[in-house]
């Protein structure tokens, strides 16, 4: 209730109208019903309030989709959604205004490989995992997904969860307006083979982890289908399979194939059933090459990828979704971070032959998606890797932007929701001051981020 007031009294203090509506706050008498599962149901004889409006003006408006650069673009939003986006638009009597016209508008942006049921730690230690509950991690999560849409990622594809399910209930939490966080789609769990680079691997053999610690776990394309088949009954967005080893993971060669193609193609073709896809992580060229063959709609990680695989996927359409900030964190933190020292020593081997095979991949026209893996650094630093795709991939920094919005949108199947400033998205936005096409380090920090045309971020001086 505390954080409604609050962002009631932030609007307020904007001159911003609060209108009851579906998407925004809700009357007592509609939180009362849904409190017991009933739909809100208006009063008899009741008008439905019209959609509230709000007129965005930006000094410069980049839009997800185009190389041109819009100057005094005005974006019109009417409830959740964007209405219309131009120089011309002619803003509705009674439309409140916001004005960032010296600011530099964009997209909110969208990371394809996060974990916010996870945390960064700095003592790392897999017993955690039983001395928390699912419920510990849940509460926990609701500051990471609030951090993650203050950096001004309106949308994550949240690719796993140790404990099964917790965050399809982030999800719904926030779609319910209970907590503040980005759009979310859901893995629910890692399916990985036993011993895999989704399991928890340090304990003793004797050890018996918890079910819900290991529902992901199988070994042949029978048990995948059984694994799939439980995710999506539990209305998981996706299916995450690992299917070469970790970098995060005791034991495990980060270039070792685990689950075998034809297993891949089991999950695949369990999760198209339901109409979802599937993200494989795969470091190793063998793992590509047949998770995409296989019909993996991504590749998570993609670390060893070589010319033959580069060529598997850009002839498949595969996207890659390479993480690269998380790599200059561990690097970078190697020394006051407990991690394992098999974690850093595989990272620092792997560093040696890449990031130049995904710069490779990039050149020969592979799609490539923006993804963190958001947990194994530090919850809203997504930001922070914007630069690195101009420096170490060699995108343009429109490229760059792009990967995190029209491209990324793709990968998601939201098109028509997400990833731009056009006619029918959402009104999902963020402005930094500058121009970020000279200088993508300005979207490490973002000071204003919109989404369904609530502002839940303003640190623009005063």
């Amino acid at each position: 209730m505390r954080r409604h007031l609050r962002a009631g009294q932030a609007l307020l203090s904007l001159g911003v109208t609060i209108v009851i509506s579906g998407g925004g706050f809700r009357s007592s008498a509609a939180a009362a019903a849904a409190s017991v599962g009933a739909p809100a149901l208006p009063a008899a004889g009741s008008v439905r309030a019209p959609a509230r409006r709000v007129a965005v003006r930006c000094g410069r408006l980049i839009d997800g989709l185009s190389d041109t650069v819009l100057r005094d673009a005005t974006i019109l939003i009417e409830g959740e959604r964007i209405a219309a986006v131009g120089s011309r638009i002619e803003v509705p009597a009674g439309a409140e205004e916001i004005d960032l016209r010296d600011f530099t508008c964009l997209p909110g942006f969208i990371d394809c490989h996060t974990h916010l049921t996870e945390s960064a730690e700095t003592d790392y230690d897999e017993a955690d995992f039983l001395r928390r509950s699912a419920a510990d991690k849940a509460f926990r999560s609701i500051a990471n997904a609030r951090l993650t849409l203050e950096a001004g990622f309106t949308t994550v594809r949240d690719v796993g969860a140790y404990h099964a399910f917790v965050d399809t209930a982030l999800r719904d939490a926030i779609n319910r307006g209970d907590v503040e966080g980005p759009r979310m789609q859901v893995a629910g769990i890692y399916v990985t083979i036993p011993g895999g680079g989704g399991e928890l691997n340090s304990f003793a053999p004797e050890i018996v982890l918890p079910p819900q610690l290991r529902l992901g776990v199988a070994s042949g394309p029978d048990d995948v289908r059984r694994v799939v088949r439980e995710a999506i009954k539990n209305r998981v967005d996706l299916i995450k399979m690992i299917v070469s080893g970790a970098f995060l993971a005791i034991g495990n060669t980060p270039s070792t194939p685990q689950f075998t193609e034809e297993e891949v193609r089991a999950g695949v073709q369990e999760a198209a059933k339901a109409g979802l896809k599937v993200a494989a992580h795969a470091h190793g060229a063998t793992s590509i090459i047949e998770a995409s063959r296989a019909g993996a709609a991504s590749i998570e990680h993609g670390s060893f990828i070589d010319e033959a695989a580069i060529r598997e996927v850009k002839k498949r359409g595969t996207f890659l979704v390479p993480d690269l900030y998380d790599d200059l964190y561990i690097r970078g933190q190697a020394g006051s971070i407990q991690w394992p020292e098999e974690y850093v020593r595989k990272e620092e081997e792997a560093h040696k032959v890449w990031p130049a095979s995904i710069r490779r991949a990039r050149e020969a026209g592979v799609k490539i998606a923006f993804g963190t893996d958001s947990a194994v650094y530090p919850h809203g630093e997504n930001g922070r890797q914007f630069p690195l795709m101009q420096e170490w991939l060699g995108m343009s920094p429109m490229e760059a932007i792009r990967s995190a919005t029209s491209v990324a949108a793709t990968l998601l199947g939201w098109e028509d929701r997400v990833g731009a400033l056009a006619p029918g998205r959402f009104g999902d936005l963020v402005a930094v001051r500058g121009d970020p096409l000279a200088n993508l380090h300005l979207l490490e920090a973002v000071p204003f981020v919109m989404k369904g045309g609530v502002v839940v971020k303003d640190d623009r001086p005063k």
